[in-house]
């Protein structure tokens, strides 16, 4: 296995009456069996193909074809896309760019999410139409602010270049029926990509979704993979809840939830590489598990820099949360400080370590006083951060959402209260219209 998942110091034998008593952890965790069978199920009659991308290659060639078009073409390649259909790729694209330009040979990435006006015009006047791409992703073909993005590019585009050549620099992955991005595309020639309507957005960095921006990266798909099928493993093999990690990863937030009050999830990598991890993981849980008034709170922080920022608050607030940090080895790793004499005595302590020591003690302190502090501590710890230990930690807290969803009574793969605020945008847009005589 990629990681390894401690959960001892969210027990009150570790943490005092702030943690779980054992009867209280083992009756969640016994009923987790159901939702792990239900995964076996799904996999076996196909109904959850989420679970069968962990194994799947036949779909990569395809996918290696249309990467190195665009990577050999392109100077920037604009992903267009919000939520699931952006959050996945970028979380995958932080291995290969953590924002200081891309590797050699490929092109820069840019995901664009928002309709913020002024960012949008900024990105396009820096943009050499000539010399980019864009991929418009959204499973429904009709999410609003994916095709407000996608019709204002390519007007953009086509206006300096021609349609005919502004067509060339587009992609478009959608759902495998007449959505209004496919019909908009097919119309002007521009390639449709067929997202799986059985992969919710949120669950689809695996697929094309997130992998296709990572392999233009030039990261490598079947190692995402590879490690994801590695985290599926125990529960294809029918091991008990104890002996699966995304089972016991889902038994500690609902066990905490129901008999300790936690509606909090903290998420705190110390990697710079998984700060977008922290951003995709909100996403899916909120998003999965925040129905029918149940559900807990996802916060993404990342160390050291949320030890001067929200460390204060998690250690002298409201005892409502479950600190999960993630961790590597990192001592000896980095710049290291010269260790002759330092003017200033305060500074001494520094003196012949490197950057990677000083990250890695901080992260066993902030542990430590987590746990002294009788907060609950989830740790996963790895042994390097590459492609196969990336899938590995996606696909574990896929499933674990999953789990949860199961122990907590929901369906962790719809969003209905977020229909109400788009039937009111449509609505708004309407009125605006009629008020402009439209």
């Amino acid at each position: 296995m990629p990681y390894r998942q401690t959960i001892d110091a969210c027990f009150a034998d570790r943490i005092g009456d702030s943690g779980l008593r054992g009867a209280e952890f083992e009756a969640v965790l016994a009923a987790s069996g159901g939702a792990l069978e239900g995964l076996r199920a799904a996999h076996r009659d196909g109904s959850l193909p989420l679970l069968r991308l962990a194994e799947r290659s036949d779909d990569l060639a395809a996918l290696d074809a249309v990467a190195e078009r665009f990577a050999g073409r392109f100077e920037s390649v604009v992903v267009l896309g919000t939520g699931g259909s952006s959050l996945g790729g970028r979380a995958l694209y932080a291995l290969a760019d953590l924002g200081f330009g891309p590797p050699a040979g490929r092109p820069r990435v840019v995901f664009a999410e928002n309709v913020d006006p002024h960012t949008f015009a900024a990105l396009l006047a820096r943009l050499d139409p000539a010399a980019t791409g864009y991929i418009a992703i959204s499973k429904s073909g009709g999410t609003p602010e994916t095709l407000v993005q996608y019709l204002a590019a390519f007007a953009a585009v086509a206006a300096r270049l021609g349609p005919g050549e502004a067509a060339a620099r587009f992609l478009a992955v959608t759902e495998p029926k007449d959505t209004p991005l496919r019909r908009h595309a097919a119309a002007r020639g521009i390639p449709v990509l067929d997202h799986d309507p059985g992969v919710g957005g949120r669950y689809s960095v695996l697929s094309l979704v997130g992998l296709l921006p990572a392999m233009i990266a030039g990261l490598d798909a079947r190692r995402l993979r590879e490690g994801a099928a590695a985290a599926l493993a125990p529960v294809l093999e029918g091991r008990r809840p104890a002996d699966c990690p995304p089972a016991l990863g889902a038994a500690v937030n609902v066990a905490l939830l129901k008999h300790r009050g936690i509606t909090i999830s903290v998420l705190m990598p110390y990697l710079d590489r998984l700060a977008t991890l922290g951003l995709w993981y909100r996403q899916l849980w909120a998003e999965s598990l925040g129905k029918d008034g149940t559900g807990t709170t996802p916060v993404a922080a990342l160390g050291t820099v949320d030890q001067h920022s929200q460390l204060q608050l998690f250690l002298a607030g409201p005892r409502d949360k479950l600190f999960t940090l993630i961790t590597a080895p990192q001592a000896g790793l980095g710049p290291r400080i010269a260790p002759e004499p330092i003017a200033d005595e305060r500074l001494a302590y520094l003196g012949g370590h490197t950057m990677g020591d000083l990250l890695d003690a901080e992260a066993r302190a902030t542990a430590a006083t987590l746990i002294r502090n009788r907060c609950p501590t989830r740790l996963v710890s790895i042994e390097r951060l590459d492609e196969r230990t990336m899938g590995a930690l996606l696909m574990h807290f896929m499933l674990e959402t999953v789990i949860a969803g199961r122990l907590l009574g929901v369906d962790p793969f719809d969003q209905p209260a977020v229909e109400e605020g788009k039937v009111l945008a449509r609505q708004y847009l309407a009125e605006m219209a009629r008020g402009r005589g439209g």
